[in-house]
């Protein structure tokens, strides 16, 4: 059967290969076409669309590139219709898919979507068009079967897939001189607003308790190293690329851009902090939209601050360094970090995500051909 994916943004990308690997062990005669990244183009199947010509976020942002996203979403429709896929799956990416959802239901084709758009955090509005326009719903925390339950859509929860990625054997070196590793974010302005405040970070550490302590920056896959590059210039602050889960797993502490990466780092059992700053105008729209008392997925699960997130003027190098000292010099702080952790882990469950969502995917495009 023929599959039109869409992936927005790096963490889609990263869990559309995983789930192209699983619908071609269901269905071998699996044909794809995506948009995605180097992931996705790993896995096969024909690149229709780059996300990370389009991966923006914040008001003046979205605004500024109104123009880009209409033509994208223009193109991505005229493709559908072109290659007459089975089933179109969407990944996360809200603002575009939706889009594509009702479009591809009004001519005809399945739509599946794969990791829901967290409207329980924050436009609760758009369940209605979740129930409209998508055939099935993929979730992949266990709350929110009964969220969207309670919203009469009848989601499948398959588990989350980060529990497989992360617990796929990392490199640990023992011998590698302590450091904190900082995730930037993603996308180019969060970069713009992180390494600023991570620059500063060093100036303060060097005369700090951690100041024996090196800076390893995770270079996302989204972004060229020139993004970097024109912060580090006369840093000792060290980029690497394409080994963020290594960078995470070996370090002594984490600094992260509020996201996927936060996530995963609690599965992979490291004490961090989560930092976030974006435009005045975004942040007051998105502080009356949001819905939750956290910003950090694991935060919201587990419904308690198990780490702290610094949030707009807070998101500053004097108290990122305070809440560092505190993660590597105080064992109990890291103790009850790693308890919850383990709570965590617990209750997203056992792996397979990926498999189970394709399985059902699968069997439901068998049912309505059978038909």
């Amino acid at each position: 059967m023929k599959y039109y994916i869409i992936a927005g943004e790096a963490s889609g990308d990263l869990h559309g290969a995983g789930l192209m690997r699983a619908l071609r062990s269901c269905d071998p005669q699996a044909v794809f076409r995506y948009w995605g990244g180097e992931k996705m183009a790993a896995e096969g199947g024909t690149l229709a669309g780059d996300y990370r010509e389009g991966a923006v976020m914040g008001v003046k942002e979205v605004l500024g590139k109104a123009g880009r996203f209409l033509h994208r979403l223009s193109v991505c429709k005229t493709d559908i219709a072109a290659w007459a896929p089975d089933a179109v799956i969407l990944i996360d990416y809200p603002g575009f898919n939706l889009r594509i959802a009702r479009f591809a239901s009004r001519i005809g084709i399945k739509v599946f979507w794969y990791i829901a758009p967290k409207v329980w955090a924050t436009r609760e509005g758009r369940v209605r068009k979740l129930r409209r326009w998508v055939n099935r719903l993929f979730v992949i925390f266990p709350f929110e079967k009964d969220y969207f339950s309670r919203h009469g859509i009848d989601a499948s929860y398959v588990g989350n897939p980060l529990v497989d990625i992360t617990g796929r054997d990392t490199a640990v070196d023992e011998t590698a001189s302590p450091y904190i590793a900082l995730l930037p974010g993603s996308r180019r302005m969060e970069v713009s607003r992180t390494m600023p405040v991570f620059l500063e970070l060093e100036k303060k550490m060097a005369s700090s308790p951690l100041k024996d302590y090196r800076l390893v920056v995770a270079a996302a896959d989204s972004l060229d190293d020139a993004v970097y590059e024109e912060y580090l210039s006369g840093s000792s602050m060290e980029l690497v690329r394409g080994d963020t889960y290594s960078v995470l797993k070996n370090a002594a502490a984490a600094v992260i851009d509020s996201g996927t990466a936060s996530l995963e780092a609690a599965l992979l059992s490291v004490p961090q902090v989560v930092v976030y700053a974006m435009d005045p105008l975004s942040y007051r729209l998105a502080r009356l939209m949001l819905k939750t008392k956290y910003i950090s997925l694991a935060n919201i699960i587990l419904d308690k601050p198990v780490f702290e997130e610094l949030i707009q003027q807070d998101c500053n190098a004097a108290r990122i360094l305070a809440v560092l000292e505190k993660l590597v010099n105080d064992e109990d702080c890291r103790s009850a970090m790693l308890e919850d952790y383990a709570s965590l882990r617990r209750q997203l469950g056992e792996g397979g995500a990926a498999e189970r969502a394709a399985s059902e995917m699968v069997s439901c495009l068998k049912a309505t051909i059978e038909e």
